[in-house]
């Protein structure tokens, strides 16, 4: 474990591959161990600037963090990539493909991406995404990026560990239309209009005045921050160092007013009462399976109502 810790301190890139996919593992001992880990990476932690972004399929999520990480790297910082992927509800699986629509990112040496699957769980996250961010943070990076599923106003969770909170949508295709609907809009620090090139550079133009006139209509996030709405073009590589203005922008002013700090302890407050809702599921699941199998029979037969099953169940636990 010693050795593990200093190999993922001094950056090791199979060293950081191990220890996420040992907290990813569901075994009991590689639980135990991943929890041993974590613990001693604690203290290496909190230096990164840490962004969440998240958008439709098909709005061009993967073509902006190249564009964006190449021009991080060139500039001497290193960045990592953390990718959720949707697991299939039939079997289980997941393409985890990120580092096939990011391969020139997934070549840099100061560059690292990680794919993971979602396995069910909802907000557009990983179930062991934040222990990840906190063994990349240990290892030194600079930024640390979390590129969520992306399926639309569900994506609220990666909010809860980040510092900053990006939503990308599309010009020309209903997105701004959505991103008003109250949710994932609210959460927002940034808006970016991608794809704002061609024969859509118009459409940009107008889908950014709507997402401005939309903000100003919603309760601000920030006492200390005004949402900002822009547009860029990956493929073009315009409007990419103007996103890396604002969340440096972003930070200084979230640092001086003392929200930064103070964000940060509230989402570790937060942490203690997902894992707690995590871990009460888990010990459920891993107990009383005739009970389990009686009460969803009872259930489908409507002799029960799923709440009487779910009081029952706990109190399984709880006795």
């Amino acid at each position: 474990m010693r050795d593990l810790v200093d190999q993922i301190i001094s950056g090791n890139r199979r060293a950081l591959a191990k220890a996420i996919t040992l907290i990813e593992s569901s075994h009991p001992d590689h639980q135990i161990e991943a929890q041993e880990l974590l613990s001693k990476l604690l203290c290496f932690t909190g230096k990164s600037i840490r962004l969440g972004l998240s958008g439709i399929p098909g709005v061009g999520k993967s073509t902006l963090i190249e564009t964006f990480g190449k021009m991080l790297t060139s500039q001497g910082l290193q960045v990592a990539v953390l990718t959720i992927d949707p697991s299939s509800k039939i079997s289980g699986g997941s393409i985890l493909g990120d580092k096939t629509r990011m391969e020139q990112l997934a070549r840099d040496d100061m560059a690292f991406i990680r794919s993971s699957p979602s396995k069910g769980i909802l907000g557009g996250v990983a179930r062991h995404t934040r222990d990840a961010m906190m063994i990349l943070e240990a290892a030194g990076f600079d930024v640390i990026i979390i590129e969520t599923v992306g399926v639309g106003q569900s994506e609220v969770a990666v909010a809860e560990f980040v510092d900053m909170f990006l939503l990308l949508l599309s010009p020309g295709g209903g997105d701004e239309l959505q991103g008003i609907k109250r949710g994932i809009m609210e959460i927002a620090d940034l808006v970016i209009i991608n794809k704002a090139d061609g024969d859509f550079k118009n459409a940009a133009v107008i889908a950014a005045a709507d997402c401005r006139n939309a903000l100003h209509l919603m309760q601000a996030k920030s006492p200390n921050w005004t949402v900002k709405v822009l547009q860029t073009s990956a493929l073009e590589n315009r409007g990419i160092e103007e996103i890396w203005d604002t969340i440096q922008s972003f930070k200084e002013i979230m640092i001086k007013s003392g929200e930064f700090e103070a964000r940060r302890q509230q989402q570790n407050i937060s942490a203690i009462w997902s894992e707690v809702n995590t871990l009460l599921l888990d010990q459920i699941k891993g107990q009383n399976f005739d009970k389990i199998d009686a009460l969803e029979q009872a259930v489908k037969n409507n002799k029960i109502t799923p709440l009487e099953a779910a009081k029952e169940l706990l109190n399984s636990v709880t006795d």
